[in-house]
């Protein structure tokens, strides 16, 4: 298990990876700014999705290689 420290920064590193900076600070500011339930949030997400799509989806996925340097390791 990693530290909170570490948590936090590998996923700063991931929204930042996906978002750009400045949509990573409208999306924690977001956060921060409504009540969030992220369990039910997860439990709800992908109702509408087949999994032959969901299946699609991450077997075309290919992650942003641009690192901003967030990460403690």
């Amino acid at each position: 298990m990693m530290t909170d420290t570490v948590l936090k920064c590998k996923g700063l590193d991931i929204l930042s990876e996906a978002l750009g900076l400045v949509d990573t600070e409208r999306f924690i500011s977001l956060i921060l700014r409504e009540p969030f339930d992220y369990t039910e949030w997860q439990q709800n997400l992908y109702n509408n999705v087949s999994l032959e799509t969901f299946y699609n989806n991450v077997k075309n996925f290919t992650p942003k290689t641009k690192k901003i340097g967030f990460t403690t390791d």
